[in-house]
């Protein structure tokens, strides 16, 4: 997203052809991970800033990170921590898919910020990663603090989650957690010493980044990866560069699979429930009290969702409005290259006392009509959710 980091645009354009070269080559390994994921590449968000840098022979540590208006893309989305931390201070349960908190906008959004955002809300994301340069660390949330100050862990509800996250890039990286490689930037800090991984906010706090709002406004995960000192490789680099990632870019790939997966369904009909709320307990190490992982997620249009989890044992409740809640106990187990453990949810619906009806005739009507009520009322839901931000986005 800044167009003077260009590292992972390219290791992304090799990714691509290694995918398929090791696909049709038989290669087991590739080809299961290709089968059971969808994998979604974005090489470059910024290709204007690329062109500035590239004309310019890269030789500006600035030009080219900001977009053809002079806009640092990765401080133009919405700052949803900010609802966020206001929500956990007000004691307010809302704490997933924030922009229906939304009310203004601190500035106007960029075009290359808006496609992003409705690539973000139209499609079912699980697990993703923006990459940068200018230092070799993997970077999890929260990226703002929430006292405001400049440098400051700040936790989000998934902390023991994005730790893994962030050291399944790191430790597999060539040297991204080799305590005693060099360091970059002007102190020469090397974060290997803390296993090649930081939380943003203690680096320096950044507002309006495209790591918290995928995480604030969807289902998605994301880390931001700073992929080495030099923002701008030789070409008689990249190669290189290509080995010190390859095993990190799978390795983190296979991390969509961790936790739980499943479907929520109507219990009755049978019917996939969209928009339904999945929440996580974490029972691990007997946990009496602050069990609860603040931060829910829903199923999407299929009545799908993913759940990403660490190793533990957890309580998980799937709920929907209009049906009872129903809780089942997970042990999570973590197998290398290993699809999700499957835990299905049937939602059903509470009791009501019917009321009399006169004859046989109006009990039928009532019957017929009950269900195309309950339908209507779950196609707006849907509606609701799915289209949200953007009222036509594009089909999965």
């Amino acid at each position: 997203m800044h167009g003077n980091e260009v590292l992972g645009r390219e290791l992304l354009l090799k990714l691509a052809h290694y995918l398929c070269e090791q696909y049709l080559s038989g290669d087991q390994s590739i080809q299961k991970l290709v089968n059971l994921t969808r994998i979604h590449l974005m090489p470059s968000m910024n290709p204007d800033g690329w062109q500035l840098a590239t004309e310019t022979g890269a030789k500006d540590y600035l030009t080219g990170r900001t977009n053809n208006r002079s806009v640092d893309l990765n401080r133009n989305f919405p700052d949803l921590d900010r609802i966020m931390f206001s929500n956990e201070e007000h004691h307010i349960e809302h704490n997933n898919h924030l922009l229906k908190q939304l009310d203004r906008l601190t500035e106007p959004m960029q075009p290359e910020t808006m496609a992003v955002m409705k690539m973000i809300m139209s499609t079912p994301f699980v697990l993703s990663a923006n990459m940068h340069g200018g230092d070799l660390v993997a970077n999890y949330p929260y990226d703002a603090s929430r006292s405001g100050s400049m440098s400051e862990y700040t936790t989000s509800p998934d902390d023991q989650t994005f730790k893994h996250l962030a050291l399944a890039y790191s430790e597999n990286h060539a040297t991204m957690s080799n305590p005693k490689r060099s360091g970059c930037g002007y102190d020469g800090y090397n974060f290997g010493k803390q296993k090649g991984i930081t939380n943003g906010a203690a680096w320096y706090s950044v507002q309006g980044g495209m790591q918290d709002f995928n995480y604030l406004s969807s289902n998605d995960f994301e880390i931001t990866l700073e992929l080495g000192c030099d923002k701008y490789p030789k070409a008689e680099e990249l190669e290189k560069e290509w080995e010190n990632n390859k095993d990190a870019l799978l390795h983190y790939i296979w991390q969509a699979h961790i936790g739980v997966k499943g479907v929520v369904r109507d219990a009755k009909t049978r019917r996939p429930i969209s928009n339904a709320f999945i929440h996580v307990r974490n029972l691990t190490d007997g946990c009496e009290k602050n069990c609860d992982i603040n931060h829910d997620i829903t199923s999407v249009h299929g009545g799908d969702y993913w759940r990403l989890l660490t190793p533990g044992v957890y309580e998980i409740t799937a709920s929907a409005e209009g049906y009872e809640p129903v809780t089942q106990q997970a042990a999570v187990t973590l197998t290398p290259e290993s699809e999700a453990q499957k835990l299905d949810f049937w939602l059903g619906q509470p009791e009501f006392d019917e009321p009399e009806y006169d004859s046989a005739a109006a009990l039928y009507s009532r019957q017929a009509v009950l269900p195309d009520a309950l339908d209507n009322r779950m196609d707006k839901l849907r509606k609701r959710w799915f289209f949200g931000f953007y009222p036509h986005p594009a089909p999965i």
